[in-house]
């Protein structure tokens, strides 16, 4: 069975991580991406520990169901070359500023004129509407425009970016699922059309569902910010032995709680009789929950969390969390064998699809493993393409390197 996008065609001008991790989606579910890469090819092929060169881990990890072609955009014959691969693709997607697109000659009217109804997706910091347009953006500065580092800040008392790309994942999602709308219409219409995600105000819609509170109301009825979430004490709680992780949610659980910590006079503190007098004692009552659980130990408290249907889990580290009795039953970090890289562990698509299943039918590519194969779908005679090849227009894998 192959899965639900089998048949879109995606042609890829997008680097790092946010655009990659969107068609990274996208391939799961069975689109077929071509990724045009620059001659210095990806920057995250060399990150981290690696095998060989260009092929590090993240980049094994974000470019799976995707073919390499590189080409030098900045000459005309690669140019023409973008061009000749949209006319028969479904969506053309990037993530550099559209100024440059433009200049290349490959915006969206230029795309557009060679196939009307293509999905045309520019995935940019900021939207072009606003004051912010064309500037640069990196996972780092949105977390620090949208609010990220301060939150943290008033957790833990000093801000600090998310420990890891939070925007550019995030993003990368909310693009996966512009991009499926946008073919849905088409779908639909008959119609393509260009998109926009912009990663700045991708983020607040994302955190200030949360976090807009008493801004919701105009005039305000208080500040931003979920009290709860930027509770000093919310964290995992120390224990005897460890620490554990526990969410006390509903008027019953606490009661509960209460009851099986050894303090019933808890229960009719006023307090904590409801869920908004626990939201304004909320760094009260954290701090009591944090002084309760460092009595007993792990195992202690989870057996009689779980007994009192308590939600409640152990605090795991990321080596733990890969020899997780459930994620191993369901498959969340196979090992296979990549053509290159010998065995490798990748992560599975979460999703699942009991007719069309999405997973991983082909492993990230070699720098150019793929471009004198793309190059012959678009059209091109053998002559063609070693001239592209000679000029420096394209670039192809060497025999030596696979």
């Amino acid at each position: 069975m192959s899965g639900p996008l089998e048949g879109v065609r995606i042609v890829d001008l997008t680097a790092v991580l946010m655009g990659p991790y969107a068609t990274q989606i996208l391939g799961d579910y069975g689109a077929e991406v071509i990724k045009i890469e620059a001659p210095d090819g990806d920057v995250m092929r060399g990150v981290g520990p690696m095998r060989n060169p260009q092929m590090g881990p993240i980049f094994l990890n974000t470019n799976r169901n995707k073919r390499s072609i590189v080409l030098d955009l900045k000459q005309p014959a690669a140019r023409e070359a973008v061009l000749r691969l949209a006319r028969n693709a479904d969506v053309f997607v990037y993530n550099v500023r559209p100024q440059a697109m433009e200049r290349l000659g490959l915006g969206y009217a230029a795309v557009a004129a060679v196939n009307p109804s293509i999905v045309y997706a520019a995935l940019v910091g900021f939207g072009s509407a606003g004051p912010y347009a064309g500037r640069p953006a990196y996972d780092d500065l949105i977390q620090g425009m949208a609010g990220i580092p301060a939150l943290m800040g008033m957790a833990q008392g000093e801000p600090r970016y998310a420990p890891f790309a939070a925007a550019d994942r995030t993003v990368g999602l909310a693009a996966a699922n512009a991009i499926l709308a946008a073919l849905f219409a088409r779908e639909r219409s008959g119609r393509g059309q260009a998109i926009e995600v912009p990663m700045f105000e991708t983020m607040i819609q994302y955190l200030y569902a949360d976090h807009l509170m008493g801004r919701t109301y105009e005039p305000p009825l208080g500040p931003a910010g979920y009290p709860r979430l930027v509770a000093l004490e919310r964290k995992p709680y120390r224990t005897t032995d460890g620490h554990i992780c526990i969410l006390v949610y509903t008027d019953r659980q606490w009661q509960d709680f209460f009851e099986l910590a050894g303090r019933p006079e808890l229960k009719t503190d006023a307090r904590f009789a409801d869920m908004g007098s626990r939201t304004a004692n909320v760094s009260t009552l954290y701090a009591l929950l944090a002084d309760i659980l460092a009595t007993r130990s792990t195992a202690e408290w989870m057996k009689s969390l779980v007994k009192a249907d308590i939600p409640c889990a152990p605090l795991k580290s990321l080596d733990e969390v890969m020899d997780d009795e459930h994620l191993s039953a369901v498959g969340m970090f196979p090992v296979s064998e990549h053509p290159s890289e010998g065995l490798i562990r990748s992560i599975a698509p979460a999703a699942r699809f009991a007719g069309t299943p999405a997973g991983i039918e082909r492993h990230a590519p070699r720098f150019g493993e793929h471009t004198v194969e793309v190059l012959g779908e678009a059209g091109y005679d053998a002559a063609e393409i070693g001239a592209l090849i000679a000029s420096g227009a394209a670039i192809a894998a060497t025999e030596k390197a696979q």
